[in-house]
């Protein structure tokens, strides 16, 4: 069975602009065409459209979608990823929950003759310091390499600006980033100058990602760097990435960002 772009368009809720549109990207091409040049999509592309719309619900550009299908990335994934990190939270709020009631019970607490004299409540800093902890959360040994290199501030502007992106934030991380430090260090492996377009395309998604979690501040951006070359294991979550396999390739990069042909 095939469809033809207007009715798969109207089926979909989409427009026949759009299809067009994502066909000249390579995001959703036809595996058929008719004799006459007409488009006809199979239930291939039909499977493909689906997992467009639903990587699109997440909030995830276009671009990213086509590396996350490109890499294998199925929606059962995106469902469970989205799924763990709603459940992630909500252990967290419940956590926080019990701290906030114990500091209010705490605070309300009639006094009993302590330190804090007659007719005063209890010291509610046991109570207060459990609500901090469980609002902060334990760093995890990435958080501790940028601790390093960012102040409290600087921390505060990736968590703020990574919630913001929602789920979204999940897969540019997880996904795209990765997979463009892969195509870029194919390249340079390969030998291709620095300053071929295709590494400089790459080079210039990969600053648009780092604009997107550090909010452009210069501060945050260098911190971040440092950060990587300090320890890209523990940033990429990758406990086999090399140091001087990520140096040569942020100078590859670096390369590319000024354009030298090398």
């Amino acid at each position: 069975m095939t469809w033809r772009v207007g009715p798969l368009a109207e089926a979909s809720g989409l427009t026949v602009r759009t299809l067009h549109h994502w066909d000249g990207l390579g995001l959703l091409s036809p595996s058929r065409r008719t004799a006459g040049g007409h488009r006809e999509y199979t239930e291939a592309d039909v499977v493909r459209l689906y997992q467009v719309l639903a990587l699109r619900g997440l909030g995830l550009s276009l671009e990213t979608i086509g590396l996350c299908l490109d890499s294998g990335v199925d929606p059962a994934r995106v469902v469970r990823d989205h799924l763990a990190e709603v459940e992630a939270s909500l252990a967290r709020l419940g956590a926080l929950r019990q701290r906030l009631v114990g500091l209010r019970d705490a605070l309300d607490a009639p006094g009993d003759g302590d330190a804090d004299g007659p007719g005063r409540p209890s010291s509610p800093i046991g109570p207060l310091l459990d609500a901090l902890r469980a609002t902060g959360g334990a760093a995890d040994h990435g958080e501790g390499v940028l601790r390093r290199h960012l102040d409290a501030d600087g921390v505060d502007v990736l968590r703020t600006r990574a919630a913001g992106l929602g789920p979204a934030a999940h897969y540019l991380l997880e996904v795209e980033w990765p997979e463009l430090y892969r195509r870029a260090e194919r390249l340079r492996v390969d030998g291709v100058p620095p300053a071929d377009p295709r590494v400089r395309r790459l080079a210039a998604r990969m600053d648009e990602l780092s604009t997107l979690f550090t909010g452009g501040d210069r501060e945050v951006s260098a911190g971040v760097r440092r950060a990587w070359d300090e320890d890209p294991a523990a940033l990429s979550g990758d406990p086999d990435a090399p140091a001087d396999g990520w140096r040569d390739l942020s100078a590859y990069l670096d390369a590319a960002r000024r354009g030298v042909r090398g």
